[in-house]
């Protein structure tokens, strides 16, 4: 039988204590500790549902990996390469590649009577996944790209709609100027759909349409596209997936192709992923300081402990007990008491989770968060790191102050009491 174990466990459940000063302050410490808790809690749920929600926005606009002509530069006027590749039915095979798809984009103009805004037409085929833009579809219908012949169909966001006065199956005129062109070329397009991502610095950019129409405006031949976009099942394996495809279209290259490259969405926007790494930091900080909150409280608390019960000290030492088995009744004591906090900062940290998740009473300005509202990524694994993590931790700093009991000197307690 566990001695210590029992003891502590009797002076955890007397209800007799309720009543002393030294519960009252052990219920603040206990206080600080479920806020240190939920505050852990909520600071992880909202860094990680932050960059989920930013990388899977930038990834929709985008996908994880590319790979275009190697003459292409970062701006979005491309060259062309043929979509009759040899390497594309082993890069499907490569493990970690969920889908691939054509696209191609093209810059301009898209004008009304009063007002003018520049914008990137991204052309997709019939292989697009439109999964992205039909859970931010806002009205109307996704464009019905077909291989018959083209559509005059466009996606557009709910920002460009609005800053150019434009609503649904409304016409828009766009402007394309050619390298070598002096007179742009002009399109009328229908806006048969409106998305809205929260993305603003995307969302005012980037139109939808039939890739067939950027192959009609570049004088391409039917099977010249931009490039081909890959999605992965998993983004921390991005790199070394893009190095498995990189190598495949190496191996296929020959004298008469075009030269091809792969690039990722990491690199094609890295002050995007820069600015989200740092957030990282900013959650360490914050786990660090409330660890070391949660410690110093019940610190403070086996302090009062120890003072209050400074009489069973001295009557367990009169009675043989060694300093070593009396510091680990109160360490028991003291991590059943930070469990209890700790019980009371899971229940509040994972209610404010899931009421913002599903009421997202929280709401955030999209120009600067780029969302309408402070997401949250529950995530059980987090959970359990972060309680084992805090009882660890307190645990171990609550060795320290326990050191006391060994200075306590049994006739001295007896003889006061």
């Amino acid at each position: 039988m566990n001695t210590e174990l029992f003891i502590s466990r009797r002076l955890f459940f007397d209800k007799a204590n309720k009543n002393l000063l030294s519960q009252r302050i052990i219920r603040i410490a206990l206080a600080g500790i479920a806020l240190g808790l939920a505050v852990m809690i909520i600071a992880v749920a909202v860094v990680t549902g932050f960059k989920n929600e930013i990388r899977n926005k930038v990834v929709g606009f985008g996908s994880h990996i590319q790979i275009v002509n190697y003459d292409s530069n970062n701006s979005y006027e491309t060259q062309a390469v043929s979509e009759n590749q040899a390497f594309l039915p082993l890069i499907k095979t490569i493990q970690g590649v969920e889908h691939m798809q054509v696209f191609a984009t093209k810059p301009g103009m898209i004008k009304t009577d009063e007002y003018i805004q520049g914008i990137v037409f991204k052309g997709v085929d019939t292989d697009y996944n439109w999964e992205f833009f039909s859970e931010n579809l806002q009205e109307g219908t996704l464009p019905a790209i077909t291989d018959s012949g083209r559509i005059n169909e466009i996606l557009l966001s709910e920002q460009v709609a609005k800053l150019l006065n434009l609503k649904l199956n409304d016409k828009a005129v766009f402007y394309f100027i050619n390298e070598k062109e002096v007179i742009p070329r002009m399109l009328q397009l229908t806006v048969c759909g409106i998305y809205r991502t929260g993305f603003e610095e995307f969302d005012k950019l980037f139109i939808v349409g039939d890739i067939k129409q950027i192959q009609r405006l570049n004088n391409w031949r039917e099977n010249q596209v931009t490039g081909f976009e890959i999605t992965v099942d998993d983004f921390f394996q991005i790199d070394n997936i893009e190095q498995q495809i990189r190598n495949t279209v190496i191996q296929f290259r020959d004298e008469d192709s075009e030269i091809l490259r792969t690039q990722n969405i990491t690199r094609q926007y890295p002050q995007i992923f820069d600015w989200l790494s740092i957030l990282d930091m900013n959650v360490w900080i914050i786990l660090i300081l409330m660890v070391m909150v949660a410690g110093f409280n019940m610190v403070s608390g086996l302090l009062v402990l120890i003072l209050d019960r400074s009489t069973m000290i001295g009557v367990l030492k009169a009675m043989g007990s060694p300093n070593w088995s009396i510091r680990k009744v109160f360490i028991y004591l003291s991590v059943f008491l930070t469990g209890r906090g700790m019980l009371w900062g899971n229940v509040i940290g994972v209610s404010i989770i899931i009421i913002q998740k599903l009421f997202h009473i929280i709401k955030l300005d999209p120009a600067s968060y780029y969302m309408e509202f402070v997401p949250m990524n529950f995530s059980l694994l987090h959970l359990l790191f972060l309680n084992l993590g805090t009882i660890t931790v307190t645990s171990l700093i609550l060795i320290i102050p326990s050191w006391f009991i060994a200075k306590i000197s049994p006739e001295k307690v007896i003889r006061f009491d």
